[in-house]
C-alpha cells in the first residue's frame, strides 16, 4: 500500500513537470522598467537604457532619439564622461567636443528639468571636463567661458575652490604660456 501511494505521488510529480506550461518567449521578454520623470512614472526608453548601460556605442546610437530632458542630460553627460577619459584618442576628442557643445546648447532647458526633478542641481561634469580639455588644447579663453557659464547656471565642480578657482588656474596657465 505504501509503495502504491509513493508510486502515485511520483507519477503525479512527473506528469506535473511534463505538462507544466513553459512561459512563452514574449512573456519572458515583456518585463518593462519605469523611471520617475517630471512628476510621474513613465516607461524607460532606449535613451535611458543606453546611458545606464555605460556602452558608448549604445549611447552614441541614441543621440538623435527624442526623449525627456532628464535622460537626454544623462546621455550627453555619459558620452562626455566616457570621451573625456579617452580624450587622447582623436575620435574621442572630437566626440567630447561636439557632445559637450550640444549639452551646453540644451542646458538651459535641461537645468529647469533637473531642478524640478531633484529640487537642486546635481553635479554636471560636462562643464569641468570640457573646461579641462579646452585648457589642455590651449583654448584658454574658451575654457574660462565654460567656467563662467557654469557659475552662471549655479553649478559647482565639487572642488574646494569651485569654478572660480578653476578660472584662476586657467588664467595663470594662459599667462605663463604667453610670456
Amino acid at each position: 500500500m505504501i509503495i502504491n501511494v509513493l508510486l502515485l505521488i511520483l507519477v503525479v510529480f512527473v506528469l506535473y513537470f511534463l505538462l507544466k506550461k513553459k512561459p512563452s518567449e514574449s512573456k519572458v521578454n515583456s518585463f518593462k522598467s519605469y523611471v520617475f520623470r517630471e512628476g510621474e512614472n513613465i516607461e524607460a526608453d532606449k535613451v535611458f537604457e543606453a546611458w545606464t548601460s555605460g556602452d558608448i556605442n549604445l549611447m552614441v546610437a541614441q543621440l538623435e532619439t527624442p526623449t525627456n530632458l532628464i535622460d537626454r542630460h544623462f546621455l550627453l553627460m555619459g558620452i562626455v564622461d566616457y570621451c573625456y577619459k579617452k580624450r587622447s584618442q582623436p575620435d574621442c576628442a572630437r566626440m567630447l567636443e561636439s557632445t559637450a557643445l550640444t549639452h551646453f546648447k540644451e542646458f538651459p532647458a535641461i537645468r529647469k528639468a533637473l531642478i524640478k526633478q531633484h529640487d537642486m542641481l546635481p553635479r554636471v561634469t560636462t562643464f569641468q571636463y570640457f573646461a579641462t580639455y579646452l585648457s589642455e588644447c590651449g583654448k584658454y579663453e574658451e575654457a574660462i567661458k565654460v567656467c563662467q557659464d557654469a557659475i552662471g547656471f549655479g553649478l559647482h565642480d565639487n572642488t574646494k575652490s569651485g569654478f572660480e578657482g578653476r578660472i584662476k588656474r586657467i588664467t595663470k596657465k594662459m599667462e605663463s604660456n604667453s610670456a
